[in-house]
């Protein structure tokens, strides 16, 4: 989980440390009260 809070609308960055995943392909999800989307992301390294 990368954050986990209230925040107000508007752009925001997160940064991702993948240096401990090897390459292959993530589902992540992206959620907002009862809305949430699947996404797919490919590592490679």
């Amino acid at each position: 989980m990368l954050v986990d809070k209230e925040v107000e609308a508007g752009f925001y960055e997160v940064e991702f440390n993948a240096n401990n995943l090897p390459s292959g392909t993530y589902f992540y999800r992206l959620q907002s009260g009862n809305i949430f989307q699947l996404k797919k992301m490919v590592l490679m390294k």
